[in-house]
């Protein structure tokens, strides 16, 4: 069974199960699925429509000949639409606007036509009109000129998402709407609450080799070091089981008041010789990396479900500076064929309809510029292979084979892995995803066992970048998925200074899956904060994997923290971790 058709059946088993929920969007039938996907596997499709194979569409007439579109981008997900609002007369335009479903698993979306043409918003509790274009000044017009990067339409089903200005954008008025408008328990959230230099944010903690240990979690046990000394380096969080702030190194802590977090800490000094001397698949470290701290947290994936936002700048949809030769077609404005997300807006925050249940952010990948290759083979074909991404079931730039990929599907499986061709065929499963470069562990072929990826030691062809003068070892952030007892744990890692190398021995020794890089130079793009819960207090506030990442956080004008991400629009992406209902 070919590609086009094995898409062709999921999205038609996807979109028969609708109907049983309520009305909604009709998936595409196989006929205009068959047309979109030949558009979408085009070389450049050339829109953010064209990138979307399995939308859907719905086309009414109201009053005074008004014509309405809404398209579902993908009616499987039903999350993201565009409505589309077009008068008539001489002083008449079409806008268009990005709409996110506050709760996908409940409501479903359509249009009804006539003269009181409204939006139908349906679910097991009953259907909801909204017509929130009419009126001199609609609905729809009061919340696009507020300073809202989610503006709340039709009784708080559904967000209009607004273009605002990442880090610059009214963080009182978002704030305050949280801590009105959003409930955790029975208490109310209060979320209202870098150098580029190589060594710039290197940590080297004071070693206790003799004294003793704190509690180890079971689960995950030790890493393989060669020594297990106490370290003065517990990571900015409150944990269970640490003795006068000492960890010791390799071993795991369950995060206080975050039950199924656990941090560890370690240098990759301290690994066993049985992983530090394997030849030919690292470099070897020098005296520099093999005292940096490094900083693990771990999630139990049973617990959690994980998301992907884009910012408002960053990943953008234009081209790298850096493919070159075949790599690079000047005729066309981005490798998708398009340099903006238009009409859909990137927002680079959490919805407010998550922030109840967030347990952690933390930042995506490279931005466009530095995400794709100048040197190597994949520099020269296939448009310099941009590292693709994917949210709440929308293309937002084309996953390419090759590059090592964090998939989420939208039955909840987390995994971890280098794309590849066969793999076009999740799409109609796909949730999110980001690209990031190749892999720093991959499975062995022969054993199945976690191993550095080829291009771990080449600089050029691993686009792994560095500081400003080509060094490769600098502050750095990435992840890995490692399954123990069929549960499977994502964990983040910030290296303090480190070349890939070392990141590769350091995810070995912790018996890693699979590693991939994220994002590298500063505490603002290796940035990553906790959200414990508190039973006794209306407020929840950030908690963040190393001191200096608090500074990243904006103020409100009393001085309490805003926490980036939740708080606020930001322009770079990032991952958002949540508790399962």
């Amino acid at each position: 069974m070919n590609y086009l058709l094995r898409a062709g059946v999921s999205a038609f088993f996807l979109g028969a199960a609708i109907p049983a929920l309520a009305a909604g969007i009709k998936a595409p039938d196989s006929a205009q699925l068959d047309a979109q996907m030949e558009q979408f596997q085009t070389d450049a499709p050339g829109s953010i429509y064209a990138l979307q194979p399995f939308r859907a569409a719905q086309n009414v007439v109201g009053a005074d000949e008004l014509q309405l579109t809404l398209t579902s981008l993908n009616p499987g997900v039903n999350a993201w639409f565009i409505l589309e609002v077009e008068g008539q007369g001489y002083f008449a335009n079409k806008q268009s606007y990005h709409l996110e479903n506050a709760d996908p698993d409940t409501w479903q979306l359509s249009l009804a036509g006539g003269d009181n043409a409204a939006l139908l918003i349906e679910g097991d509790s009953g259907t909801v009109t909204c017509a929130p274009w009419e009126d001199r000044h609609s609905e729809l017009d009061k919340a696009q000129d507020s300073p809202l990067p989610f503006a709340p339409i039709c009784d708080g089903k559904l967000f209009l998402r607004n273009k605002v200005s990442g880090n610059r954008t009214n963080r009182e008025a978002m704030a305050d709407f949280l801590r009105n408008n959003i409930v955790f328990g029975d208490s109310i959230v209060n979320l209202i609450k870098g150098s580029f230099y190589e060594d710039a944010f290197m940590q080297s903690s004071e070693t206790i080799d003799d004294a003793g240990a704190g509690a180890v979690v079971e689960a995950l046990g030790r890493a393989n070091l060669s020594r297990f000394p106490i370290m003065r380096a517990a990571p900015n969080f409150d944990l269970i089981g640490t003795e006068g702030g000492g960890m010791e190194a390799g071993s795991w802590y369950a995060v206080e008041n975050a039950p199924g977090i656990y941090a560890s800490v370690v240098q990759p000094g301290m690994i066993h010789d049985d992983i530090l001397e394997r030849s030919g698949e690292t470099n070897w470290l020098d005296n520099v990396e093999r005292r940096a701290d490094v900083h693990l947290v771990a999630f139990d994936m049973e617990n959690f479900e994980i998301g992907y936002e884009p910012g408002t700048g960053h990943p953008n949809f234009g081209w790298s500076s850096r493919p070159h030769g075949a790599g690079r077609d000047w005729r066309i404005p981005g490798p998708d064929g398009i340099n903006s997300p238009a009409p859909l807006i990137m927002t680079g925050m959490l919805s407010p309809a998550m922030t109840d249940r967030v347990a952690a952010t933390f930042t995506g990948g490279y931005k466009r510029d530095h995400g794709a290759f100048r040197y190597g083979p994949k520099a020269t074909f296939n448009h310099g292979h941009h590292y693709g991404f994917f949210a709440n079931g929308v293309t937002l730039s084309k996953l390419h084979p090759g590059l090592s990929t964090l998939i989420v599907k939208t039955d909840g499986t987390l995994e971890m892995r280098m794309w590849t061709e066969e793999d076009n065929a999740l799409l109609p499963d796909l949730l999110f995803a980001r690209q990031n470069g190749v892999p720093l562990i991959e499975p062995d072929p022969e054993t199945g066992e976690g191993v550095p990826g080829s291009l771990v030691r080449q600089w050029g062809a691993g686009n792994w970048s560095g500081s400003a003068d080509a060094q490769l070892r600098t502050v750095r952030g990435g992840a890995c998925l490692r399954e123990v007892d069929g549960r499977k744990f994502l964990i983040y890692a910030y290296f303090s200074t480190a070349t890939p190398s070392a990141m590769a021995r350091t995810f070995q020794a912790y018996s890693c899956d699979a590693a991939m890089l994220l994002d590298m130079n500063s505490q603002e793009h290796t940035y990553m904060a906790l959200y414990p819960q508190s039973e006794d207090s209306e407020w929840i506030e950030a908690q963040h994997l190393a001191r200096g990442m608090q500074a990243v956080d904006q103020r409100r004008r009393d001085g309490t923290y805003i926490p980036r991400f939740v708080g606020y629009a930001d322009n770079r992406d990032f991952f958002y971790i949540l508790r399962k209902e």
